[in-house]
């Protein structure tokens, strides 16, 4: 009888404990591969924090400090620029330019991106990219 009683326990022990622990199963993977770009004005200070989210994140972040993003290729992240006046080309004195730069802030490129206001387009060779005032703009990384 005890070892029936040790043999159930034990059964009810282990189903119960089945659904504790380490991560559960909701489907993320952490990425491996990932890379780290800026967002700085024409100067090159930085724009700390922007909020962003990237396909391979679950939550939404803000840039740090010195503007760092991260992020795995091949993601789209989106950037909020709420409270940002936008750099829509014309070259208004209170336009916030921002640039997309690696480490030795050279400029990235020809990214593709699309923003809810402004519409589509891609960076140009220093990294700079059209949009307006508090717009959200997607990055196709």
């Amino acid at each position: 009888m005890k070892k029936y009683l040790i043999l159930i326990v034990s059964a009810v022990a282990i189903f119960g404990l089945s659904g504790c622990g380490g991560g559960g199963d909701d489907g993320y993977v952490p990425p491996t591969n990932l890379t780290t770009l800026l967002l700085v004005d024409e100067q090159g200070f930085s724009y700390g924090d922007i909020p962003y989210r990237c396909d391979s994140m679950i939550n939404w972040e803000v840039t740090a400090p010195n503007g760092a993003f991260t992020f795995s290729p091949p993601d789209h992240c989106e950037f909020n620029f709420s409270g940002y006046n936008g750099d829509n080309g014309y070259g208004y004195a209170n336009d916030h330019i921002i640039r997309i730069v690696d480490d030795t802030y050279s400029g990235k490129d020809s990214i593709p991106y699309t923003c809810s206001s402004f519409g589509v387009g891609r960076t140009f060779g220093d990294g700079r990219f059209y949009y307006d005032e508090d717009d959200q703009c997607v990055f196709n990384l």
